[in-house]
C-alpha cells in the first residue's frame, strides 16, 4: 500500500517474522528486542499504548533493567531512527504512553482483520472467497517469529485460532461452490494434524463422499468417534452425527447445488475471557436448555442487577454449548436498561433476526402477525440458540420466541420478568454476586497469582469494597493494571471512603480507545459525511428517518441517504429497519463531542432548530389527518431548510406516529433546551389523539408532564386550561383519581364556554372510571348543553356516545339506545369515523343485552373494522371483548376463544393488566362478568 503520497510501498508484517519493508526491501530493525516493541505498537497502532503497559510486555517474565522507563525510551528512538525513512510514520509521546502512527491498511495483521471483516458481509459469494483467500495469503509463518515476549506469544495462539477459522470458513464456501475434489487432499492433510476438529472432520467426509468415496467418509467418521471417545471420553456432536447418518442414507441433499441456501447465523459477541464461577448456575442453565424436558420451548431467564456478570454467564455457556446447536445462534442486546436510551422493539430485534436467517426485506410481509409467522416457520424444526441480552420486559421477549421446541432460548434482563415464568414456563435464574473463593479467582485472572499474593491483606480489603460484584472488580483490576508499580494498598485506602467508592471505581480506558477506534473510520469520511456525523450524534431520540435527517442537514432526501449510507459503510450507523437509522450509544457520544468540537455554534443550532420543526411540523400534518375536523392549532413558520413530510393519509400518519414515538418526546426535550416552550406544549398537545387511540397513557403522561413544564413558563390561561384537562383525563385512565381531580378542579376555573364542556366531559369519564355513571350522567349531560349552544358537532357527537354509554351501564338501555342512535346518525353524517365505531360498538352492547344476540356480534363486527381504520387499537381491544363474551353466551366456545385471544394481544401492549388477567381467566373457563367499554379522548 503507497504511503504518504509517495511512490514508495510501505508494509509491516507481523504475520511470521517481524519486518518492516519500504519499495520490497527489509528495513534493518535491529536485535529481537526492537522488533518486539515495534510489535507492540504496531499491534495497537494509531492509538496510545501506556508506558507501564510496554514494558510489563516486553519485560513480563524477565528481570527489569535498572530504569526500565529509560531502557523503553531508548528502544523507541533506535526504532525512530530505522524507520525515519519510511513516509506518513511516527512514534510520538502522548500521555501516558507511546502511539504509532501509520494507515493501518500498511499493516499485514490489521489487513487481515478488515478482509475477514469483509468477507463476513460477503455471505457465500465468490467475493467472500477470494476475500479470506486474500486474507490467508498474508500470512508468512508463524506470527510474530523470533519474539520470545510472552505477551505476544499468547496473541499469536488467538491469531492462529482466527486464521483455522477462515481457513474453515473458506472451505465451507467452496465446498458449496463445488471444488471438493480440489479441496480434498489439503482437508486430509489438515486433518491428519487436527484430528480432533470436528468441523474439520465433515469438510473432508463431505469432500470424500461428493468425489465417491462415501465409505472412506464413512471409515474416518468412526476413527474421529474412536479418537474423541478415548482420547476426551465424548462422542461426536449432533453436526458431525447428522452428517454421518445423511451420508449412511445417501441424503440428496448432499449433492453439489444442492446446500439450502439459508444461512447459518452466528451472532454471539465473543466469549468473556476472565469469566469465572457460576458452576451451580451454568448446570442449572445447561440441565433446563439441553436436557429432555417439557414440550414448550426451552428457556432460561437469567436476572440480577446491573454488574452482576448476567451476560458474561450467558456468552459463557453459550460458548461452551455452541457445537450443539449446529444451525446457528441468534444474538440481540435489548438495550432495556441503556443510560437516556431507549428499549429495542421487538419489530427491530425480529427484523435483525429475519435478516441473519436470510429472508430478504422484499420477502417480508408488512403486517406484525405475518412477520411473526415467518420468523416461527422459519426456525421450525432447526436446533438453534437464542440470546435475547438485558431484556426490560416480558412484552420485549414474548414475539420473539420461537414456536419449535427444538430451540432454545437465554434471556438476561434486570427484572425478573416473571410473565415468562408464568405464561412460557420459563426458569428463572437469580444471579448473586460472586462468592468469596470466586471473587479471589476473578481478580488474580486479571491481575495474575503474584500481584494478588503481594499484598493479601489489601487484597481482601478491595475485594470486600467491591462485594463480589464482577464488574466492579473488573474496573478495580483495569486501575491496577494501568499502575502496576503502586501498591494495592493505596487503592483500597482510595476506595475505603464511601462518599467517593463509586467515583473511586470508574475508568476512561473503554472511552479513549473507543476513541482511537472510531478516529480510523472517522478520517477515512469525506467532509460532507463526517460533518453528518456530528450532527446526528446531537439529533434527539434513539434513530432518525432519512425525511427527518435530511432537515437536520438541510439536504435533499437523495444526498442524505448517501451520506448515511457513507456513514453504514464505515459501520458508524446501522440501518436496523429500512429507511431508519441508529447510532450506538459511544459511537453517538463520540460523535456529538465531535460536533461541538469541529462544528461552529451556529451551523449546530440550526440543525437542531430544522429537527424540532420538521417533527412539529409534520406532527400537525398528521393530527390534521387524525382528527380533520377540530380547529387545527396554529404554528410558527418552519426554520427555513426545514421540508416537512407529506403524510398521505391516515394510514400513514399512524404509521409515522408509531415509528416516531420515542422521538417526539425526545424532542419536547430538545425543545425545551432551545428555550421554546410554546413548541414542547404543542408537541404534547398534537401526539395526544395518537397515543389515545393506541391506549399509550403512560407515554401521553411523560407527554404532557413535559406539557405542563412547557405550560408553567406561558402566560395563557387557554394553555393552563387545557394542560389540565388532558392531565386529569390521563390520570383518570391511569386509576389515579386524586391528581385527576385535582387537575379537573383546576380546570373548571376556566371562563371559556368550550373548555368548560371539555372539562364536563372529562369529569364525567373520571366518574365513570370509579363506577358512577349517575354522576358521569350528569356531566355529560352539561357538556352536551354546551357544545349544542356552541355549535360544535364534534363535541355534540363525542357526549350523545358517553351518555349512551353511562345509561346502558345504568340498565336503561331504552334511552341508550336512543342517545346511542342519535351519536351513530350524527358522526354518519359528519364523518366522525372514530365516533361512528365507539357508537357501533356501544350499540352493540345494548344489543348484547337486550337482543337479539347475532344482532350484536354483527355490531361488533362493523365496529371493530372502523377502528382499524382509523387504528383505534384501544377501544377495538374492548370490543374484541364483548364479541368474546357473546360468543361464548351462544355456546360458541371456539369463536369466543379466538376473540378473547386477539383481546388478550391487545390488552397485552396495551399494558392493561387488569382486563388481561380477567380475559386469561375466561381463557381458563371462567363465566364471564361485566364488561366495561372505555371512551377516551372528547372531540370538541
Amino acid at each position: 500500500m503507497a504511503a504518504g503520497g509517495g511512490s514508495a510501498t510501505v508494509e509491516f508484517r507481523l504475520l511470521g517474522r517481524v519486518e518492516a519493508r519500504l519499495a520490497g526491501e527489509p528495513i534493518d530493525l535491529g536485535y529481537a528486542q526492537l522488533r518486539s516493541v515495534l510489535a507492540l505498537l504496531l499491534v495497537e497502532a494509531n492509538h496510545v499504548v501506556a508506558a507501564d503497559r510496554l514494558i510489563d510486555r516486553v519485560w513480563s517474565d524477565r528481570r527489569l533493567p535498572r530504569r526500565p522507563r529509560g531502557a523503553l525510551q531508548h528502544s523507541v528512538a533506535l526504532l525512530r531512527a530505522a524507520l525515519a525513512p519510511v513516509p506518513g510514520f511516527s512514534i510520538t509521546w502522548r500521555h501516558p504512553g507511546y502511539q504509532l502512527t501509520t494507515d493501518p491498511g500498511t499493516v499485514d495483521l490489521h489487513r487481515f482483520d478488515r478482509l475477514l471483516a469483509d468477507a463476513r458481509t460477503a455471505g457465500d459469494s465468490p467475493r467472500a472467497a477470494a476475500l479470506l483467500d486474500e486474507a490467508l495469503r498474508l500470512w508468512h509463518g508463524e506470527p510474530f517469529a523470533g519474539s520470545d515476549v510472552p505477551w505476544l506469544a499468547e496473541f499469536r495462539a488467538t491469531l492462529v485460532q482466527r486464521r483455522r477459522a477462515a481457513e474453515l470458513d473458506l472451505a465451507d464456501i467452496r465446498l458449496r461452490q463445488g471444488k471438493h475434489a480440489e479441496l480434498l487432499p489439503g482437508l486430509a492433510e489438515r486433518a491428519r494434524d487436527e484430528p480432533l476438529d470436528e468441523r474439520l472432520a465433515g469438510q473432508l467426509m463431505l469432500a470424500l463422499y461428493r468425489t465417491g468415496r462415501a465409505a472412506d467418509a464413512l471409515e474416518h467418521y468412526r476413527r474421529v468417534r474412536e479418537r474423541l471417545a478415548g482420547e476426551l471420553g465424548t462422542d461426536p456432536g449432533p453436526a458431525l452425527r447428522r452428517l454421518h447418518q445423511r451420508i449412511l442414507t445417501t441424503d440428496p441433499a448432499l449433492a453439489v447445488g444442492r446446500s439450502p441456501a439459508v444461512p447459518v447465523p452466528r451472532q454471539l459477541p465473543a466469549a468473556p475471557r476472565s469469566f469465572t464461577g457460576r458452576a451451580a448456575e451454568l448446570a442449572d442453565v445447561t440441565a433446563t436448555l439441553t436436557e429432555p424436558g417439557s414440550a414448550g420451548v426451552p428457556l432460561v431467564v437469567v436476572n440480577g442487577p446491573g454488574g452482576i456478570g448476567k451476560t458474561w454467564l450467558a456468552l459463557h455457556w453459550a460458548h461452551e454449548h455452541a457445537a450443539s446447536f449446529p444451525d446457528g445462534q441468534l444474538y440481540v442486546n435489548l438495550r432495556g436498561f441503556d443510560p437516556g436510551g431507549e428499549p429495542v422493539p421487538p419489530a427491530t430485534a425480529l427484523r435483525g433476526f429475519l435478516d441473519a436467517l436470510g429472508v430478504a426485506a422484499e420477502a417480508t410481509p408488512p403486517e406484525w402477525e405475518a412477520q411473526l409467522g415467518l420468523y416461527r416457520s422459519v426456525l421450525a424444526g432447526k436446533r438453534m440458540l437464542i440470546v435475547l441480552d438485558n431484556a426490560r420486559t416480558t412484552g420485549q421477549v414474548v414475539p420473539l420466541l420461537p414456536g419449535s421446541p427444538a430451540c432454545v432460548v437465554l434471556v438476561t434482563s434486570r427484572h425478573r420478568l416473571d410473565g415468562l415464568v408464568t405464561a412460557h414456563g420459563a426458569r428463572s435464574l437469580a444471579l448473586d454476586v460472586l462468592t468469596g473463593a470466586e471473587a479471589r479467582q476473578l481478580l488474580t485472572g486479571h491481575l495474575g497469582r503474584h500481584g494478588v499474593t503481594a499484598d493479601p491483606g489489601a487484597v481482601a480489603e478491595l475485594l470486600g469494597h467491591c462485594a463480589g460484584l464482577p464488574l466492579a472488580i473488573g474496573i478495580v483490576a483495569a486501575r491496577a493494571g494501568r499502575h502496576p508499580g503502586f501498591p494495592l494498598a493505596a487503592l483500597a485506602a482510595e476506595l475505603r471512603d464511601e462518599t467517593g467508592r463509586l467515583a473511586a471505581l470508574d475508568t476512561a480506558d473503554a472511552d479513549v480507545n473507543l476513541r482511537a477506534v472510531l478516529s480510523w473510520s472517522y478520517h477515512a469520511l469525506s467532509g460532507e459525511a463526517a460533518a453528518a456525523f456530528g450532527l446526528l450524534g446531537l439529533a434527539a431520540g434513539p434513530d432518525i428517518g432519512v425525511p427527518a435527517a435530511a432537515c437536520l442537514l438541510a439536504k435533499p432526501a437523495a444526498g442524505t441517504l448517501g451520506l448515511l449510507r457513507e456513514l453504514e459503510q464505515a459501520s458508524l450507523v446501522q440501518q436496523h429497519v429500512p429507511g431508519r437509522f441508529r447510532m450506538h450509544d459511544l459511537i453517538r457520544l463520540d460523535a456529538a463531542q465531535r460536533a461541538e468540537a469541529d462544528l461552529p455554534a451556529a451551523v449546530r443550532t440550526a440543525a437542531l432548530r430544522r429537527l424540532t420543526d420538521f417533527y412539529l411540523h409534520t406532527a400537525h400534518a398528521g393530527d390534521r389527518l387524525l382528527q380533520p375536523l377540530l380547529p387545527p392549532i396554529r404554528l410558527g413558520e418552519p426554520h427555513p431548510g426545514c421540508q416537512v413530510l407529506a403524510l398521505a393519509d391516515q394510514p400513514s400518519a399512524l404509521a409515522w406516529f408509531a415509528a416516531e414515538q420515542h422521538n417526539l418526546l425526545a424532542v419536547q426535550r430538545l425543545a425545551a433546551a432551545q428555550g421554546r416552550p410554546v413548541v414542547r406544549w404543542q408537541l404534547a398537545w398534537l401526539q395526544t389523539t395518537f397515543l389515545y387511540r393506541q391506549g399509550r397513557f403512560e407515554a401521553a403522561l411523560a407527554a404532557w408532564k413535559s406539557g405542563q413544564e412547557a405550560a408553567n413558563e406561558l402566560d395563557d390561561p387557554a394553555v393552563h386550561t387545557g394542560t389540565h384537562q388532558l392531565l386529569g383525563a390521563i390520570f383518570a385512565e391511569l386509576g389515579r383519581h386524586a391528581e385527576a381531580r385535582r387537575h379537573l378542579a383546576l380546570a373548571e376555573r376556566s371562563g371559556d364556554l368550550a373548555g368548560q364542556a371539555y372539562t364536563h366531559h372529562a369529569l364525567g369519564w373520571s366518574w365513570s372510571l370509579r363506577g358512577a355513571d349517575d354522576r358521569a350522567l350528569e356531566h355529560a349531560g352539561e357538556a352536551l348543553r354546551l357544545y349544542r349552544a356552541l355549535g360544535m358537532p364534534a363535541g355534540v357527537t363525542r357526549e350523545l356516545t358517553v351518555s349512551g354509554w353511562y345509561l346502558a351501564r345504568l340498565g336503561d338501555f331504552t334511552e341508550a339506545r336512543v342517545n346511542t342512535e342519535a351519536a351513530l346518525e350524527s358522526a354518519r353524517r359528519h364523518g366522525y369515523r372514530e365516533d361512528e365505531g365507539l357508537a357501533t360498538g356501544i350499540l352493540g352492547f345494548i344489543t348484547q343485552h337486550t337482543g337479539p344476540p347475532r344482532h350484536a356480534l354483527a355490531l361488533y363486527r362493523d365496529a371493530v373494522a372502523l377502528l382499524r381504520e382509523v387504528g383505534n387499537t384501544y377501544y377495538e381491544g374492548t370490543v374484541l371483548d364483548f364479541t368474546g363474551a357473546t360468543h361464548l353466551a351462544l355456546g360458541e366456545t371456539e369463536c369466543a376463544r379466538r376473540s378473547w385471544q386477539r383481546a388478550l394481544e391487545l390488552y397485552r401492549v396495551q399494558q392493561r393488566t387488569a382486563d388481561a388477567d380477567r380475559v386469561r381467566r375466561h381463557l381458563a373457563g371462567l363465566e364471564p362478568r361485566d364488561l366495561r367499554l372505555v371512551v377516551g379522548r372528547p372531540t370538541g
